[in-house]
């Protein structure tokens, strides 16, 4: 069990809008193909292209101000629930974590699904602090509603490619 202490240092609040509706189709103003998922962080914005200048538009948490990264990389791996680890550079700032945070745990960062992505430690993943959403929360990670994720996880497969622009 966590700490009181802990489970603040994961979960930071910040007033957030609800989750998207599948029907949240938005026109954009780039032209990426069908099925890939770009993510503005400076938006905190998930955009999943469904068409020519067409979206379905998610809001996220993203990396916290020096934890930003952007690039491309592409969904690796695909999990519901999962149990969390915390990386390296996580457990220097918060040495008191567990080695080990069970998938379905309310303390759980992942949420009701996670999806890794190449080249790091990053994924895109649900989270059970919603108030984070919205917000520049997370060391690099993106974070979106339980249901957004559970929406998107259910829409993409491996390999999909995702670009992160700031």
């Amino acid at each position: 069990m966590l700490s009181a202490a802990v489970a603040a240092a994961i979960a930071a609040f910040a007033f957030a809008p609800g989750p998207a509706q599948a029907h949240d189709i938005v026109s954009v103003r780039d032209s990426y193909v069908p099925g890939t998922i770009v993510i503005r962080t400076g938006e905190r914005r998930l955009y999943y292209f469904v068409g020519a200048g067409q979206a379905i538009r998610y809001p996220v948490g993203v990396g916290r101000a020096g934890m930003q990264w952007s690039g491309t990389a592409s969904i690796n791996g695909k999990y519901i629930e999962p149990a969390w680890s915390a990386p390296a550079s996580i457990r220097r700032d918060y040495r008191s974590l567990p080695s080990v945070v069970p998938g379905g745990s309310s303390h759980n960062p992942m949420g009701a699904a996670a999806m890794t992505l190449s080249g790091g430690e990053y994924a895109i993943h649900g989270t059970n602090a919603p108030g984070t959403i919205g917000g520049f929360v997370s060391h690099g990670c993106i974070r979106m509603y339980n249901a957004d994720i559970m929406d998107l996880y259910s829409r993409v497969g491996v390999g999909t490619r995702v670009v992160v622009t700031r």
